[in-house]
């Protein structure tokens, strides 16, 4: 996923935080719970012992044998041993009765005796059984006499196994509803992304078909929000392109059509004066400008027309089986008295393996033929040649016309078959010559290709299939 899309984004901006609210969630829930029970466990023990040093403190005797005997009864009837360890620690913190029986006699020497031997103060501690390695809670309460001297401890120990485990549990269970709660702030808002990326990529696929030329083509408004208003602007955008574009159509088609009779009347009148053997001179030389003028004029009305048919989709193609190489030959020898006329040589490579024949139109792939032989002419003359090669490239006829000229700028090459584009070159002409060519080559289910050449000069490629698919 690109970090570059909505949807990257706010992966990292609302998912992150999202996560990060979550974990600080679960840690802070973990925190609490731990509190809570290790504190509840510790309350519960010192109340206990609270209680019992009171007791010993009121009814025992001041003597140590009584203070003995009574732990020892005590312990005897112990009623929370299953769960609780009850031990009597004398003054030198030494184990001197224990409801388990096998802590007697040992020195636990742990702060929580020290602080209740030392302070006289009920004192807690948490950590590990030297034993057993155990962890461990006990509570210690200092066992006074009546004069208020220190005879011993009462110590409640209890494990921290059961507390441990509910503690893991709940921050298992933490998380799984942390989890859970992520989940389904991912699917709600990946619906959510999907609502806005979803419209935004069929609008970006239609403004590139605009973009292409499909003017007119609409969208379906899904929503009644920003994007749906969007969807309306981009969508009045194409119809009013559409209209533009037809109007433009019309207009030209119109002004082809009325340029035809009075450039029919001026060819046909200067062709005539040109046989006049009374026309001498520069009038001669006037009159031979209107005709060359008048064919360029002319060709770029047909050049018109052939645009506004392909516009209004009557452009059609007759296609047969044809002879591709001869068509191509004989465009060639058409072509080349005017370009030794030009002094430009012609170098013309056949192709060294048979040549079959191929579906196509041959008026129109001569007529590609021509303009591309034209093109060469007219904007590669300065390098004085001409390369046309033809050969058979596995299912495809390959013909390649290259002039040694100065080249088109880079900048430029994308755009060169664009209808009515001419990029910096200061040669006269309509701008939808390769546009049309393009659109024949495409319909034979071909490919026109314009690039320059290593060492100067443009090559045009025109790839033909063999048999249409």
């Amino acid at each position: 996923m690109s970090l570059k899309g909505i949807k990257g984004r706010w992966m990292v901006n609302g998912i992150a935080v999202l996560l990060l609210i979550i974990l600080l969630g679960i840690a802070a829930f973990s925190v609490f719970v731990y509190n809570y029970y290790y504190t509840s466990v510790r309350t519960g023990l010192e109340n206990k012992a609270q209680t019992a040093s009171e007791f010993f403190t009121t009814y025992v005797s001041k003597t140590y044998l009584e203070y003995y005997q009574s732990a020892y009864r005590y312990t005897e009837t112990f009623e929370d041993k299953d769960s609780l360890e009850l031990q009597f620690v004398n003054s030198r913190g030494r184990v001197e009765v224990s409801s388990y029986g096998i802590s007697a006699g040992s020195s636990p020497g742990t702060p929580d005796i020290t602080n209740a031997l030392t302070k006289g103060e009920i004192s807690s501690w948490t950590g590990s059984n030297a034993a057993t390695g155990e962890r461990i809670m006990a509570v210690s309460a200092p066992m006074q006499y009546s004069d208020g001297s220190i005879v011993g401890v009462m110590r409640y120990v209890t494990s921290l196994k059961l507390v441990d485990k509910r503690i893991m549990t709940s921050a298992l269970f933490a998380c799984g509803v942390g989890l859970l709660i992520l989940v389904i702030v991912l699917l709600s808002n990946f619906y959510f992304i999907k609502t806005i990326t979803e419209p935004i990529h069929e609008l970006t696929v239609l403004a590139r078909q605009i973009a292409e030329g499909s003017y007119g083509i609409q969208t379906e408004k899904k929503y009644d929000d920003e994007i749906g208003d969007l969807t309306d602007a981009i969508n009045e955008m194409s119809a009013k392109i559409s209209q533009s574009e037809k109007m433009q159509t019309e207009f030209i088609s119109s002004v082809s059509h009325e340029l035809r009779t009075p450039l029919t009347a001026i060819t046909g009148w200067s062709e005539t004066l040109m046989y006049d053997p009374d026309l001498k001179g520069d009038s001669h030389r006037g009159v031979a400008i209107i005709s060359k003028e008048a064919a360029r004029l002319t060709k770029m009305v047909e050049e018109l027309l052939e645009f506004t048919r392909i516009q209004d989709g009557r452009f059609n193609l007759s296609i047969e089986q044809m002879d591709v190489e001869a068509e191509l030959e004989d465009s060639v020898f058409a072509y080349g008295e005017l370009l030794r006329q030009e002094e430009i040589e012609l170098e013309y490579t056949p192709s060294e393996q048979p040549v079959p024949e191929i579906p196509g139109d041959p008026e129109r792939l001569r007529q590609v033929f021509l303009n591309i032989l034209d093109n060469a002419a007219k904007y590669g003359k300065s390098g004085k040649r001409i390369d046309i090669a033809l050969e058979k490239q596995g299912d495809y006829i390959v013909i390649c016309v290259r002039d040694h000229g100065p080249g088109i700028p880079e900048a430029e090459l994308p755009f060169v078959k664009n209808k009515f584009y001419k990029g910096s070159s200061k040669e006269r002409g309509s701008g939808i010559g390769l546009a049309v060519c393009d659109e024949i080559v495409t319909r034979h289910g071909g490919e026109l290709l314009v690039e320059n050449a290593e060492g100067g000069g443009v090559r045009v490629t025109v790839r033909l299939p063999v048999s249409r698919g």
